[in-house]
């Protein structure tokens, strides 16, 4: 574990700056969006225990060449982390490591840890343990993506092993509109979701832009199936690379799984 004391822009869950004598491992987060921002999924879920630090892309589009514009500045990202103490990178970003398809998701782990010197994963790593976890294999999928975005998820789902049963999006493009997003949208998006694919056994929520926690629980309810979703998905796996439990009570089956 690296010791990261020298790290100032880390942040508990609570948002208070780390003292100097604060030693706990560290979540190096990669974000699409430019700010440097932790989002709030992790910071929300695990308050305790593990601290964590991001950096941006500066992604402005849900879009193959907006992925295209930012996709070199992964590893500049990642050894940028690994600076700042990171004992293990996350890149919380869903369509950005799909596009191109499994094998690329996999290269970029690779690229990750290389430039970083510790453990790596990408949101759509997380996706898929998410689903095996949960032991799903036929899909109803929600998406905040415009068509091109849909066509190659699927695609990537596919050559994965999984079933897309259906899958209805939001069609959004620009970036900024995903956090536009309302509980209530994303209710209706599930329902909509879930009527198109009645022998589906999960739902995969895809963006890591859309605020899912409150809607988890209701949507499984509603529904009857286990919800995946690309943000609670990323920050469980985080913790899972850092060797702690990522249960947490009350936000789905996933969650109380560990």
């Amino acid at each position: 574990m690296r010791d990261g004391r020298a790290m100032t822009t880390a942040v508990t869950n609570a948002g208070a700056p780390l003292t100097g004598t604060d030693v706990l491992p560290t979540i190096g987060m990669i974000v699409p969006p430019a700010p440097d921002v932790v989002p709030p999924e992790p910071l929300q879920l695990y308050p305790d225990g593990v601290r964590f630090v991001a950096r941006g892309l500066g992604l402005t589009s849900l879009t193959p060449d907006g992925y295209d514009q930012v996709i070199d500045r992964i590893a500049t990202a990642s050894a940028e982390l690994a600076e700042a103490g990171a004992d293990a990178i996350a890149l919380m970003g869903t369509s950005i490591s799909f596009y191109r398809g499994p094998v690329f998701n996999a290269e970029l782990v690779g690229r990750m840890e290389a430039a970083s010197g510790v453990p790596a994963t990408t949101m759509s790593n997380a996706v898929m343990e998410a689903l095996d976890k949960l032991g799903a294999r036929k899909l109803s999928v929600a998406t905040a993506y415009g068509d091109a975005v849909n066509e190659r998820l699927s695609a990537f789902l596919r050559e994965a092993g999984f079933e897309v049963l259906a899958l209805e999006s939001l069609g959004i493009v620009d970036v900024d509109r995903v956090f536009d997003v309302t509980g209530d949208d994303l209710m209706a998006l599930g329902r909509r979701a879930a009527a198109a694919a009645p022998d589906a056994d999960a739902m995969f929520l895809s963006c890591g832009g859309l605020r899912t926690l409150s809607v988890t629980t209701p949507l499984e309810i509603e529904t009857g199936l286990p919800i995946v979703s690309s943000a609670v998905a990323g920050a469980w796996a985080a913790m899972r690379l850092v060797g702690r439990d990522p249960s947490v009570p009350g936000y789905g089956r996933l969650l109380a799984a560990g």
